[in-house]
């Protein structure tokens, strides 16, 4: 084994590519669930198969691999199974868009023909995602990989539809959903993107029945006022007490409207009344609820005014609007148009505002999963990492709105019931009776059975649901149907169910995880997994959240080829404060560079040289052929280097357990950089090289480094794996010797050595280093050479610190050229007050650097004076700056700050020059 086993300079793409195809083409992370070990699963958020990586993507596998490959290094049975979401919408919008520029159309291909097409689609494009969650070196079981539309999920989600709808949990009925004209469809909340748009507040007059005059009501959407069945205020609000229970008469129409009293409405906000469209708003939808309100639409599903708009009727929903308030201004109605900025909700791939329509649709009945899955929260079922995001859990989860499951799409998993035409003239309308079934051979039978079994002459015909199920039905059976669900008896389902961890963003708590859990517990009977961890967004470079419409996103494969894989992966999880929290990635949009990457890139470089320094000091030795050391040989900094080793095992170990991952990476990032390459390499230095002609005792003691070298190396790249598998593997390999089909990623954690453990030892240790720190600042100050030596002496009253700095004497004087190293205590130090010497303190350590004899202490006294006097003149200047109130009171508080730190800095300078000159004399 020589440092020839590793290239010069790191190469990470080479590496990283050359790892995930070994890892991948050995089944490294192919569990068997017969194997023993404790099980622990993890089923990856499935990615929309229409995406491309972002960095949102790179945080969330960096945050699963690192724990997954943590609980394989502890001999856990590890499965972390990906796939991907079918994603209706986003693949049927691509689909159409390319059909438009062809010069057809869904309708004109056909369904079936169409589907075939959405196939090799997917087929041909819908692996992007795939490919480049690869290059993230995730370690998952690619060969279980699923699709939410492959055969044992479909089979999944028709069982678990048909089981729903058996148990009175589905049903179908009118309600108001969000409507997409532009694709056609209900989009869920999550499909739903609010937008900050410049609008208009328009006040019309609704003129009392009675003819005693008038409310005055504000609207957004005047187009709506064509449906509207009451306008409502506050029972408090003692301006319209007594006209509660009269009515107005609508303008334009000339409908009679009641005036309701209701909660919902804000005494405070405008006028105090409010207009009720109950088939065009949620909230006036619950108050035609309360009132009981008739429900009058007045648009069609393609965004147009439909016959009961009247004289607006084939309008765009945006002239109609634009008619409706000529009209109430022509007749008298409009009191003032004002501008108003608010928020619309927006479809997300129609890109269209959306507009609330009044539909019918199949709809899960939520309230009895909620309910369950409320009872499991009270005992932390499932945990969740913050704890404070139970409470928001706890809240979607408490008077929950039923859930509308029905899209009207093709791509996706098309509704499992089948309408029986044949009883209302061939066609389905709001009135044909259904049936639910698992296949059309079964929906026959049960229709036969409910109709009299048909005859020659009146058959019974049927006409499946042309409807698909939205992709979050699908999603929410995720933990378990990938697993092999509804076979119960399924290997994966009995091992690894429920899963250990879902990591997961904060933003989609009850989109998906609230589902899941609900699904979970009607079909499993159990939480689908035991903890939650919640993280936060990666912001950019100003602190703000990446979205696609404010264009300011960072892409990861970017940074990936300039830095490497590990390297982001590090620098993201490095950056998590704790969990939960939001980080920051700085960003150079004009170079694509990032200084907190390229910090983790310079880290993989100095782990790089290091093992390289070890190849070429190890004399062609492994770990193994070395051995343990002898603990009677090892000298001091080999004990305080394996104090610490233990110590940062334990702290790893119990960090990464408790998803306390950034803190694991900053304590490892300390450890290898500060302690093994910065301090212990520098103090074995001279004991891995005893010379030409070594005494006995001299080689004994250079087998000793080389054993704890080896030791310490090895184990800190196990440590190191679960953040920078790729570059810990390479190095691994060539420390170790092992052959590529041994893996360091199937590893065991290592042995914690407690018996190394010694508090004492690191805390007197750090007194050292200090001590070695404050010589080499003196030796500057000085100006001597590198190389030139000078004698050091230490003043310390304390015995235990002066005998750790004889027992250290070697290592000082190796680290600082010294000629000669004294330790004294303050009486013998009195003795030679009058030698000229330079001083420092660290602690109650006494560091002394004399100068009689070294340097030129006229040329020295001058250097100092003239840095005394430009800390002067700066401290001057700076004084007199924040003396001025035009400064003090009217600049920017960070640039007044920032000169208050500037002359504390040179005050500092000035003091400490004057100390100088005074060790002069």
């Amino acid at each position: 084994m020589t440092e020839a086993s590793l290239p010069k300079t790191y190469d990470p793409a080479g590496t990283e590519s050359r790892w995930q195809q070994a890892w991948e083409q050995a089944g490294a992370f192919h569990p068997d669930p017969n194997a023993p070990g404790e099980p622990f699963a993890v089923v990856i958020p499935p990615p929309n198969v229409t995406g491309s990586l972002h960095m949102g993507h790179a945080f969330n596998t960096a945050l699963i691999d690192t724990i997954v490959r943590f609980q394989r290094l502890q001999g856990k049975n590890v499965l972390c199974l990906p796939g991907t979401d079918h994603a209706s919408i986003a693949v049927q919008t691509i689909l159409e868009k390319q059909l438009k520029a062809e010069g057809t159309s869904k309708e004109t291909l056909g369904r079936e023909a169409f589907l075939e097409r959405a196939w090799a689609w997917k087929a041909e494009s819908g692996g992007t995602i795939v490919g480049q969650l690869r290059r993230l070196g995730y370690s998952v079981d690619w060969r279980r990989e699923r699709f939410t539309l492959d055969a044992g999920c479909s089979e999944a989600v028709i069982e678990a539809f048909v089981r729903l709808h058996e148990q009175g949990l589905i049903y179908r009925g009118e309600y108001l959903v969000n409507w997409c004209p532009a694709s056609g469809s209900a989009v869920s909340d999550l499909e739903v993107e609010m937008k900050e748009v410049d609008g208009h507040l328009w006040h019309f007059r609704y003129p009392l029945s009675s003819g005693a005059g008038f409310l005055e009501v504000a609207t957004t959407r005047p187009e709506t006022l064509l449906g509207d069945t009451a306008v409502a205020v506050n029972p408090k609000d003692p301006r319209y007490a007594d006209l509660v229970g009269q009515s107005l008469t609508l303008p334009l129409v000339g409908r009679e409207i009641p005036i309701v009293a209701d909660d919902h409405v804000d005494a405070e906000f405008g006028t105090g009344c409010v207009k009720v469209t109950p088939a065009h708003d949620p909230n006036d939808f619950a108050i035609g609820q309360r009132h009981d309100l008739p429900l009058i639409t007045v648009m069609a599903k393609d965004g147009t005014m439909n016959a009961a708009a009247g004289r607006f009727a084939g309008l765009d929903r945006f002239e109609a609007r634009k008619a409706v308030v000529e009209a109430m201004e022509a007749e008298g109605f409009l009191v003032k148009v004002e501008p108003y900025r608010h928020s619309v909700p927006f479809s997300d791939r129609g890109k269209v505002p959306v507009e609330p329509l009044l539909s019918t649709q199949w709809f899960v009945r939520t309230e009895p999963l909620a309910a369950r899955c409320r009872e499991a929260l009270e005992q932390a079922d499932p945990r969740f990492v913050p704890e404070r995001w139970s409470k928001v859990y706890r809240d979607w989860l408490t008077g929950i709105r039923d859930w509308c499951i029905s899209r009207q799409l093709w791509w996706g998993h098309r509704i499992p019931a089948w309408f029986v035409v044949s009883e209302t003239g061939g066609t389905i309308t709001d009135s044909t009776p259904y049936v639910v079934a698992r296949s059309e051979a079964e929906a026959r039978a049960k229709a036969e059975a409910q109709f009299g079994g048909g005859t020659h002459a009146h058959p019974v015909v049927l006409e499946q649901d042309p409807d698909a199920l939205d992709t979050w039905f699908s999603s929410g059976l995720w933990p378990f149907s990938t697993l092999g669900w509804p076979n119960t008896d399924a290997a994966d389902l009995a091992r690894w169910y429920p899963t250990s961890v879902l990591v997961t963003g904060f933003d989609i708590i009850f989109f998906w995880v609230a589902r899941m859990t609900m699904m979970a517990g009607a079909f499993t009977g159990q939480m689908p997994f035991r903890d939650v961890y919640i993280h936060g967004l990666v912001r950019d470079e100003n602190n703000r959240k990446m979205s696609k419409s404010a264009g300011n996103g960072i892409d990861p494969l970017l940074l990936i080829d300039r830095y490497g894989t590990d390297a982001l992966r590090f620098a993201l999880v490095r950056e998590v404060a704790g969990a939960g929290q939001d980080i920051r990635l700085d960003y150079d949009r004009k170079s694509d560079t990032s200084a907190t990457v390229e910090a983790s890139r310079n880290f993989a470089n100095k782990l790089w040289n290091a093992t390289r320094f070890a190849l070429m000091n190890l004399g062609g030795e492994t770990p193994a052929s070395l051995g343990e050391p002898d603990p009677a040989a090892l000298q001091l900094a080999d004990r305080w280097i394996l104090s610490r080793l233990a110590r940062v095992n334990r702290d790893s170990a119990e960090r990464y357990g408790s998803y306390g991952l950034g803190e694991a990476a900053k304590g490892l990032y300390e450890f290898a950089w500060n302690e093994v390459c910065d301090w212990y390499l520098e103090l074995i230095k001279r004991r891995l090289n005893p010379g030409e002609s070594p005494s006995t005792a001299a080689l004994a003691d250079q087998r000793t480094a080389r054993q704890v070298l080896a030791k310490v190396l090895k184990e800190l790249l196990v440590l190191l794996h679960p953040l920078m598998p790729h570059l810990s593997e390479e190095l691994w390999h060539g420390l170790t010797g092992e052959p590529e089909a041994t893996f360091l990623a199937l590893q065991s954690w290592p042995a914690l050595d407690e018996a190394a453990l010694n508090d004492q030892l690191e805390a007197s240790f750090a007194e050292l280093i200090e001590a070695i720190r404050v010589v080499r600042n003196l030796r500057a100050v000085a100006g001597l050479k590198p190389a030139q030596p000078a004698p050091v002496h230490f003043v310390t009253g304390r015995t235990d610190l002066a005998a750790l700095l004889r027992d250290a004497t070697p290592d000082i004087t190796a680290l600082t050229r010294a000629e000669s190293v004294a330790v004294l205590d303050p009486a013998a130090a009195e003795a030679s007050r009058g030698q000229r010497a330079l001083a420092g303190v660290c602690g109650e350590l006494q560091v002394l650097l004399p100068l009689e004899g070294l340097v030129d202490l006229a040329a020295l006294r001058s250097r100092l004076e003239k840095d005394l006097a430009k800390a002067t003149k700066e401290i001057s200047g700076l004084t007199g700056r924040l003396a001025n109130p035009n400064f003090a009171g009217k600049a920017p508080p960070e640039v007044v700050a920032e000169c208050r730190a500037n002359l504390a800095e040179a005050e500092a300078q000035a003091e400490l020059a004057r100390t100088r000159l005074l060790e002069l004399g």
